[in-house]
Order: structure tokens, then C-alpha cells, then sequence
């Protein structure tokens, strides 16, 4: 008897562990440190745009297939009992939405702009299910790429070149340049310009203000550091593809 009770107080314990873990639990750890998480961020951000972007293009089932690789990596970080896997594991699980939706659209439904956002929203239920947990670290990269890939999708719009979307992603290897230069020309004026600069302004105000109330001590305060760095690398991503849009056309695509 007195070893059974043993064993459900450990199996009570190790559930209560799984339950209530949280990053703030170590603050030692590598990622509690605001330039740490900031460079593991951004470096999930940029992921996507690079690897993801040409691989869904040439084999788009395979790189769906690799959303489960994300989670299975994610899972595994999250059994080990160290903070740090415990955040970089709440990362990977916030990319992993991320990943799927991008897949789902520019696997399939790229030549269809207006899904956008909706396919890459397809995990945003679980995403704000998790902001009331102890992984709305994850919950919140998830949320604020999705809400930078908005506002980007916006300002395409408001510039006027969301419909050489369609003809850049239909077209063959010699339509593509030309309708590419003619997206640099319409950005080169100076209310496309002005937009630009507007929404980026109001991006950055944000992040600015996210930043100033966050703590890098607390969970939240993590998640919000996050939310804020997130949107920080999405401007300076999205800057980069301007100027190759100006610069060089043929180099930045409608990313």
C-alpha cells in the first residue's frame, strides 16, 4: 500500500510539472535574455520567407509534410526539462502554424490573393486557445506573423499592385519580368511611397509600445517581447523586399 501511494504521488507530481511548467520557472537560461529570444525570433520569422517560400513552390507536398517535423521537434524540446528547449518548443509550435498555412496557400491557392489571410489563419482558434496557457509564447509569434502578413497584404493593396499578384504567379519565365517592372514603376510614386512608409510607422509604433510594457521576468512578458520582435523583423523584411522591388524587380517577386 505504502508503495502504491508513493507511485501516485510521483505520477501526481509529474503531472502537476507538465501542467504548471513555465519558462519564468529558471531565470539562468539562455533565453532569458532579451537578445537571445529576439535573435531566435526573428530567425523563426525569416525561415519561412526563405526556406519555405522556394521549397513550397517546387515540391509543396513535401513541404507541408514538414509542418509535422516542426511539431515533432517542438514536442520533443518540450519533454526535456529545461526552460530554454520549453520556450524555443512554444516557438516551434507557434511556427508550425505558420508553416502549415503558408504551404496550404502557396502550395495551392497562391493565384487567389484574397485567401491569403484566411488560409494562413487556419490555426488562429488554437492560437488564441494558447494565450491562456503556458504557451502563449508560441500563441503570440503565431498571432503577430499573422497580423504582419495583414497589414503587408493591406498595404499591396492600397499601393494598387495587388493585381499583378495573379499575373506574377500565373505567368511563364518571360511575362514574369515584364509584369514584375511594371509593379517597381507603380511603386516608385509618391503615394505608393507614402503608404508604405505609413504602414511601417504604424508598425513600428506598435511594436515600440508592446516592447515598453513587456518584461523579459514573467511569461507574458516573454510572449509580449515576442509579439513586439516579431513585427520588428516583419518591417525590416518587408523593407528589404521593397527596395529589391525598386532596385532590382526580377529579385523580389510578390513576397
Amino acid at each position: 500500500m505504502k508503495e502504491l501511494i508513493t507511485k501516485n504521488l510521483e505520477v501526481k507530481d509529474k503531472l502537476n510539472y507538465e501542467f504548471h511548467k513555465s519558462p519564468d520557472a529558471d531565470e539562468s537560461t539562455l533565453l532569458s535574455r532579451p537578445i537571445s529570444l529576439r535573435l531566435w525570433t526573428s530567425f523563426f520569422v525569416i525561415l519561412p520567407i526563405f526556406v519555405q517560400a522556394p521549397w513550397v513552390r517546387l515540391e509543396p507536398i513535401s513541404a507541408l509534410c514538414f509542418t509535422f517535423i516542426i511539431l515533432l521537434v517542438a514536442y520533443f524540446l518540450h519533454k526535456k526539462e529545461s526552460n530554454k528547449c520549453f520556450i524555443i518548443s512554444s516557438l516551434l509550435f507557434g511556427v508550425s502554424g505558420s508553416w502549415l498555412g503558408g504551404c496550404l496557400f502557396w502550395g495551392w491557392l497562391s493565384p487567389f490573393p484574397i485567401l491569403h489571410i484566411p488560409v494562413e489563419a487556419v490555426v488562429l482558434p488554437l492560437a488564441l486557445i494558447g494565450l491562456g496557457t503556458n504557451w502563449r509564447i508560441g500563441s503570440s509569434f503565431y498571432i503577430s506573423s499573422l497580423f504582419g502578413t495583414a497589414v503587408t497584404d493591406i498595404t499591396i493593396f492600397l499601393v494598387g499592385i495587388m493585381d499583378q499578384w495573379k499575373q506574377v504567379i500565373t505567368a511563364d519565365s518571360e511575362n514574369a519580368p515584364l509584369i514584375l517592372q511594371k509593379t517597381s514603376e507603380n511603386l516608385i510614386q509618391i503615394k505608393s511611397l507614402s503608404i508604405i512608409f505609413f504602414a511601417a510607422l504604424i508598425l513600428w509604433v506598435i511594436s515600440k509600445e508592446i516592447f515598453d510594457s513587456a518584461t523579459i521576468n514573467t511569461t507574458n512578458g516573454k510572449a509580449l517581447l515576442v509579439t513586439s520582435y516579431v513585427i520588428q523583423t516583419t518591417i525590416i523584411v518587408d523593407g528589404i523586399f521593397v527596395f529589391l522591388a525598386i532596385l532590382q524587380p526580377t529579385l523580389s517577386g510578390l513576397v
